[in-house]
């Protein structure tokens, strides 16, 4: 399993004890106001904003903040002013990070990945310097526990495009390239499969094996990040090994 599918299932696993985090609904309503902005407000014409919105009622975040930023982004409400910035950086012995951000106060921004990058020995780099290290592919999971045969899934998600579909702890996940993912997320909405997470997010072409140490020393900093309010998603080139996850739990 490669390191990104690794932090993956981490993050998984710790779902139920991140929900409970009220600053959940500033990232989901912003996803929300940034979709309908992009998309409209419709959810049933909007794929964007009806996994947006799916994600939001899952979270039980209540209809009427739901649809204060779906207005938001449609323009019929004030506040609507989402930008989407994506910074790099290196963490500890030369890993690369790409953090995509939401936020309403690109400053206020800024200044946070900053101090998360100063304080756990990394730093910001220039746009450009990190990016080349990545391929940005589409992501897609399918909701747990629907009754689903592997090989039809693969069929479909194939037919339209997909560069592979796997089985990582019993989630399946699927990767298309970029230009491929609205194709093959309709694709398996259209065959009757429920869609968790999908989008578009940043691969490494080739992972970093460090220590297990620096190994931990980089992932905590990947947690600092993602734990701020305006991220959305960090990616890294870290090569997540045992001794590395062996050194980060047990940190």
């Amino acid at each position: 399993m490669s390191g990104h599918s690794k932090w993956a299932t981490i993050k998984r696993k710790k779902g139920a004890e991140d929900a409970k985090r009220a600053k959940i609904f500033t990232r989901l309503a912003r996803d929300i106001v940034v979709s309908a902005r992009e998309g409209g407000g419709i959810e049933a014409m909007n794929p964007r904003l009806k996994l947006a919105i799916e994600k939001a009622r899952a979270a039980n975040m209540p209809n009427e903040n739901i649809e204060r930023a779906i207005k938001r982004g449609t323009g019929e409400l004030d506040g609507g002013q989402v930008d989407e910035i994506t910074y790099e950086g290196y963490g500890i012995d030369g890993v690369a990070f790409i953090i995509e951000v939401m936020t309403d106060n690109k400053n206020r921004s800024l200044a946070e990945i900053k101090n998360v990058f100063n304080k756990n020995g990394g730093s910001l780099a220039t746009n450009g310097s990190v990016s080349w290290q990545f391929d940005q592919q589409g992501y897609i999971t399918l909701v747990e526990g629907q009754k689903v045969v592997f090989d039809d899934v693969f069929m479909v998600a194939a037919e339209a495009g997909a560069d592979d579909v796997v089985d990582e702890d019993g989630v399946i996940t699927v990767y298309t390239p970029r230009e491929q993912f609205a194709a093959v997320e309709t694709a398996l909405r259209e065959a009757g499969y429920k869609v968790d997470e999908a989008e578009l997010r940043w691969f490494a072409k080739n992972e970093v094996e460090v220590s297990g140490k620096s190994g931990a020393a980089n992932m905590k900093l990947m947690e600092k990040l993602e734990e701020l309010d305006d991220v959305q998603s960090v990616a890294s080139n870290l090569n997540i090994t045992e001794e590395t996850l062996k050194a980060f739990e047990t940190a």
